[in-house]
């Protein structure tokens, strides 16, 4: 039987596919509570994220199909100090037109994966109050909401809360 998904390939990101990418996170700048950037980011922008994720031995995964990327996911160290070494904060972005097929699914497992390679001993996720269908995919992976940060977030003439959730991978 073939599903969407059959002819996706996971592969590690690389410079060739940041336009992609930067299209993909600026639909949800421009258009979602999912991302609390207000102003679209550059192809500068992209390339400073993608070379401290270098940097920082941190992984950036695609979805493609054929030379199309439809989707992304990454972490990076919850925040900078080093007792926060084996925190990783992920995101996972599915270009519009390819949500519900569940490729987040297969971009977030390969995230899982290769934290738990890498010795990373919790994955966290801010979320959108305003994104449930990000919640409940996220307690379907085996994420827990650990707290709730009232309007910390503004954007489009609102306030927004965030929730965090939290995964120990060991």
């Amino acid at each position: 039987m073939n599903t969407p998904i059959d002819d996706i390939v996971l592969q590690v990101g690389g410079i060739s596919d940041l336009p992609q990418i930067l299209e993909i996170v600026n639909f949800s700048i421009e258009n979602e509570t999912s991302n609390y950037s207000y102003e679209p980011m550059s192809m500068d922008d992209i390339m400073d994220w993608f070379m401290d994720l270098q940097n920082n031995n941190c992984p950036l995964i695609v979805a493609r199909k054929g030379h199309e990327v439809l989707g992304y996911a990454n972490y990076s160290q919850f925040r900078k100090k080093i007792g926060y070494q084996f925190c990783m904060e992920h995101s996972v972005y599915v270009h519009q037109n390819h949500q519900g097929k569940g490729l987040g699914r297969m971009l977030l497992e390969e995230i899982i994966k290769l934290a738990k390679a890498n010795e990373i001993h919790t994955l966290v996720a801010g979320i959108d109050t305003k994104n449930p269908g990000s919640i409940a995919f996220h307690k379907q992976m085996g994420f827990k909401e650990v707290g709730l940060l009232k309007e910390v977030g503004f954007k489009f003439d609102q306030w927004l809360d965030l929730v965090f959730m939290q995964k120990n991978l060991d």
